[in-house]
């Protein structure tokens, strides 16, 4: 845990001094660049890299997105686009085209970098919660459960914090809002619904450099590691929605966040107010950064 807020904090240093000139990338030159996202559209990302430039990353559908894995990174595991997120420290291998950007071929980032990246995106699973999800482990990890629980709690404000100044600096406008409702323990999506986010996303694709986010929540019922699961249900088969029957692109949507039962829109004590906390927020979202430049 110590590791991980010590790289939360380095990521969120190098967001803090980002310079104010874009890296200039000749046509055809071919690139290989290692820095930390700092924006994303749709289809480009911002990266920050260890010289102090800033460089425009292009998605195609072709770009190839993996996390190497085992002791020597030789055996690479297919990962989705959407988890390029603001936070995550990457390496990019590409070209550069007409308009001064690298166009990826691939790009690839660590499972640790990863978890640093979606801890400062979607913000930590309150403590109580996130040390009750730990306990269905507690047979195979038990030492660390208690380790874990000690350091969550000495660090909950500085983690908070680091996520506060990240979100002030990530400075996205938020477009089109929708919030999908659902029954006791379910994740299968309503007629109503469907119609509401299928006019979302009509809207969307008229918007320069959206980026779409979803974030899934679940009432009180049950233990805190099923509804942490079950938010997480919540928010894939929505984005999985967004892509088979909206045509949003892939690479428009970052990493589902599973908020479990944080958050609450009601009070959990009653019927009514469990109906409204079940429920997966959608975020049209627009780089304002990344927009002027289109």
């Amino acid at each position: 845990m110590k590791r991980n807020r010590t790289s939360i904090l380095a990521c969120t240093a190098i967001v803090c001094f980002m310079a104010t000139f874009t890296h200039a990338v000749s046509n055809g030159e071919k690139v290989n660049l290692s820095g930390l996202i700092t924006g994303r559209d749709g289809d480009t990302l911002t990266v920050r890299t260890l010289e102090s430039n800033n460089v425009v990353v292009a998605l195609t559908d072709q770009t190839n997105v993996v996390q190497p894995q085992g002791v020597f990174k030789l055996r690479k595991k297919q990962m989705g686009m959407t988890a390029l997120m603001p936070g995550l420290k990457v390496s990019v291998e590409g070209v550069g085209d007409a308009q001064n950007r690298v166009v990826a071929k691939t790009i690839k980032f660590s499972k640790d970098d990863l978890k640093t990246a979606q801890a400062i995106e979607a913000g930590l699973v309150p403590t109580q919660q996130a040390v009750q999800t730990n306990a269905e482990n507690i047979a195979a990890n038990k030492q660390d459960i208690a380790t874990n629980r000690d350091n969550i709690a000495a660090n909950q404000q500085d983690i908070q914090d680091v996520n506060k100044r990240f979100s002030e600096l990530s400075d996205y406008d938020v477009k089109y809002t929708e919030t999908v409702y659902f029954g006791s323990g379910s994740s299968a999506i309503q007629a109503k619904d469907k119609a509401a986010l299928k006019k979302l996303s009509n809207d969307a694709v008229n918007l320069t450099g959206y980026i779409v986010q979803v974030k899934g929540y679940a009432d009180s019922s049950g233990n805190a590691a099923m509804n942490q699961k079950l938010s997480m249900d919540r928010a894939q088969e929505v984005i999985a929605f967004l892509l088979q029957e909206c045509n949003v692109p892939l690479r428009h949507i970052v990493a589902p966040g599973a908020m479990g039962e944080s958050d609450p829109k009601a009070a959990n004590e009653t019927s009514e107010g469990r109906s409204e906390n079940r429920r997966v927020e959608v975020k049209v979202l627009v780089n304002r950064g990344l927009a002027a430049r289109n």
